[in-house]
């Protein structure tokens, strides 16, 4: 699974990501909407690329960054299963106290 957390803990990564959602970009175009360096620009996209959140092609002499919306699907289900997990584990502790005055170790 890739590390989200890792790759969207950054707020120029998460607005890279947001301006990715509405089309697939060149480095350049996204160089230019940020008041940063292009290596800098460039670090976060290979945090991405390395992620797996996003995909690079090469169209002529461009690489064209897109949006890799399956492995986001894919990350965002296992994300819910693990929370939806964690809140069971709590509820039933809960449950367990409420019932016998008990409260199960974590």
């Amino acid at each position: 699974m890739p590390d989200v957390y890792r790759a969207l803990g950054d707020s120029t990564r998460r607005h890279i990501m947001k301006m990715l959602k509405e089309k697939s970009m060149t480095q350049k175009e996204i160089v230019e909407a940020f008041d940063i360096s292009q290596p800098a620009i460039k670090k976060h996209l290979n945090v991405l690329l390395e992620e797996e959140l996003i995909s690079a092609t090469i169209q002529g002499k461009y690489r064209l960054y897109t949006l890799n919306v399956d492995t986001l699907q894919r990350a965002y289900s296992e994300m819910l299963q693990y929370i939806g997990d964690l809140l069971d584990d709590k509820l039933a502790s809960l449950k367990n106290y409420v019932e016998k005055g008990e409260l199960k170790d974590d």
